[in-house]
């Protein structure tokens, strides 16, 4: 496993990056894990050498948290760990239940802490951006919640390119704690970020860590045109990926991905993953997993090395869209 920094930084981290809402309570969504079974893919993802876990509180409205915290304090060592987590949904309802008002920080991070069983976590980040919320309100309680030790650094996530540059320059003309990453939506189907998004971060020095880089499963090359449905759990239940990505051009994307990853013999999700892992200001990519087979190739596939020619023969069929995933 190659280690990199996030984003200039001097945190070091894997190269991929494993995603835990898969891990919690089925109750909240069908397909996800709870801890018993969980527990083989933290201890492989750890043997393989990913060191980078990605939770967030609204993730089996805090079940994630606490099996994160509760594998992870069994198998390593805090010190060899690098966890974020992150704020902005509700768990429940209620006016101050939700969004990024100073009170709603100071009561998740607080919250959040508790379930992992931890005194801190690596890297803290706003989910979404509350547009009810002033800028300046978010950036100083975030800059408080790492003074007081409780996050060593902030990040964020999907969001107008306007607006992360603005929050930067906010946080830089009060000396407050600036966001080192980007959580952003990022994959062959949807690359809309490339526009404004990703060379704003190349610019600043910011971590990208794309999230849904198979596109919810979608370039796994398991869909059919004619099918709404795919053919797993996660498939036959998320609307919210065949409203985003099943259009005649992703799909003609897809059979791309596939001939390609027939040439390597390798998995088309393989040659997806290994399309962002090429993308030069990706720092890791988060991956959700829920088979064992699915982590073994995705470690895998950061070994594969895609040509100029191949790189453009995936790319060059996309075709510009609406912004998704804010």
């Amino acid at each position: 496993m190659e280690y990199v920094n996030l984003g200039k930084t001097g945190l070091k981290v894997s190269r991929l990056c494993l995603g835990m809402m898969s891990f919690g309570t089925p109750t909240w969504r069908d397909w996800v894990l709870p801890e018993a079974e969980s527990r083989p893919f933290v201890k492989r993802a750890l043997e393989l050498g990913i060191n980078f876990f990605d939770t967030a509180d609204m993730y089996s409205l805090g079940s994630s948290e606490e099996v994160t915290g509760k594998l992870l304090g069994e198998m390593a060592s805090r010190d060899e760990l690098v966890v974020a987590s992150k704020v902005y949904f509700p768990l429940k309802e209620g006016p101050n239940q939700g969004g990024l008002s100073r009170k709603h920080i100071m009561h998740s991070i607080d919250n959040t802490l508790r379930r992992l069983n931890m005194e801190y976590v690596d890297l803290y980040q706003i989910h979404r951006l509350d547009s009810d919320t002033p800028m300046e309100e978010i950036l100083e309680a975030l800059h408080d919640v790492v003074k007081a030790g409780k996050a060593r650094y902030i990040g964020a996530s999907s969001m107008y390119a306007w607006q992360f540059a603005k929050m930067l320059y906010l946080a830089d003309k009060h000396g407050w704690t600036r966001f080192v990453s980007m959580q952003n939506h990022m994959n062959l189907v949807y690359r809309e970020e490339e526009r404004e998004m990703v060379p704003l971060c190349r610019d600043e020095g910011i971590g990208l860590i794309p999230w849904s880089p198979l596109a919810r499963g979608f370039l796994a090359g398991n869909r059919k045109r004619e099918i709404e449905a795919g053919p797993t759990p996660r498939s036959k239940s998320d609307d919210f990926a065949h409203d985003m990505y099943y259009t005649d051009t992703n799909f003609d994307i897809v059979e791309r991905v596939i001939d390609l990853a027939q040439n390597h013999a390798v998995t088309p999700a393989q040659i997806a993953l290994a399309w962002v892992l090429h993308q030069s200001d990706v720092t890791a990519p988060i991956i959700g997993v829920t088979k064992m087979q699915h982590l073994e190739q995705a470690v895998a596939a950061t070994e594969i090395n895609l040509s100029d020619e191949e790189l453009t023969y995936l790319t060059e069929l996309y075709q510009p869209q609406p912004v998704l995933g804010h």
